[in-house]
């Protein structure tokens, strides 16, 4: 059971090309007025620099390989579990900044007051107070400081409750970058726990564009039809991915993205994406009537 006051984790990953921001989030860690119980940082196939002169321990771990976003994060939740004194993660992006120092302790007060919340999504914002459409978990959002229930989170600013991931699992691995977020919302919305956007919570990031990844075409799509065969009522398949199929043709401008994008296609309906467990329809209905039902 989670205790009166939740005990909260700092979780990292990097691939060690990022050692000055990482160093400065880690400064604006510290600073909160909330001491973290833990703070683990994964170099995800990469060394990492001791970390010195900060006013809490940290616990690195370097991997010998690059496992993914997913992967590297499950290395940390490992860890924690191994640890066994932290009830909530909050998992960070290397390049992000809390610029607030009551962050960690506005999350323990969220945990504490709901037992089954499962996942806080944060407000993800440059430098100048901007945060981008695609960082907003719900459906034509205009308002980034509209808080509330939603059907899924932000990859780049969040907390997970241990207890949550107990019952539902970690992250999918294989997926190794990209709509692993939904593909853990959905399964924690089936399993009944909340999922709550709280724009209060701040990660001042920098703007960037998700096609900055050289493998972001390929595994967008392989991923989608993962998502879709591990997660969906069959009858639900085929609509989710024509919908997508049809944006995608009008939103992508390159010839050779859309190239790409068909063969991660073609490579998510030849290869397993990993154990069926597709949703009940009460969860549908349920995500449905929180503005994005699971076909779009």
């Amino acid at each position: 059971m989670v205790s009166v006051e939740p005990r909260i984790a700092v979780a990292v990953v990097t691939m060690g090309n990022r050692p000055v921001e990482v160093e400065a989030l880690l400064v604006s860690v510290a600073k909160q007025d909330l001491p973290p119980a833990r703070v683990v940082i994964v170099g995800n196939g990469c060394p990492l620099p001791e970390f010195t002169g900060l006013p809490c321990e940290v616990t690195t771990i370097e991997l010998d390989e690059n496992l993914g976003c997913p992967g590297g994060r499950n290395v940390a939740l490992r860890q924690l579990r191994e640890f066994g004194d932290v009830d909530v993660v909050v998992e960070l992006d290397d390049d992000g900044l809390l610029v607030d120092t009551d962050v960690l302790s506005k999350v323990r007060d969220l945990y504490a007051a709901d037992p089954r919340l499962g996942i806080v999504a944060f407000r993800i914002a440059d430098e100048h107070g901007e945060t981008q459409r695609r960082h907003v978990p719900r459906l034509g959002a205009k308002d980034p400081l509209r808080g509330g229930l939603v059907t899924g989170f932000l990859g780049g600013a969040h907390a997970f409750s241990m207890r949550m991931l107990a019952e539902i699992g970690d992250w999918p691995a294989e997926f190794f970058f990209a709509h692993e977020e939904t593909d853990l919302a959905w399964r924690a919305a089936d399993a009944g726990w909340t999922i709550r956007y709280v724009p209060e919570l701040l990660l001042q990031h920098p703007k960037t564009s998700p096609a900055r990844h050289a493998i972001y075409h390929r595994v967008t799509a392989r991923n989608r039809v993962w998502l879709t065969r591990r997660r969906l009522p069959l009858p639900l398949i085929p609509v989710h991915l024509a919908v997508w199929i049809a944006l995608t043709l009008l939103r992508t401008r390159s010839v050779g993205g859309l190239r790409a994008w068909f063969g991660g296609f073609v490579e998510g309906l030849r290869e397993s994406g990993g154990e069926r467990r597709p949703m009940r329809w009460r969860t549908v209905w349920h995500l449905a009537r929180l503005g994005r039902p699971p076909v779009i």
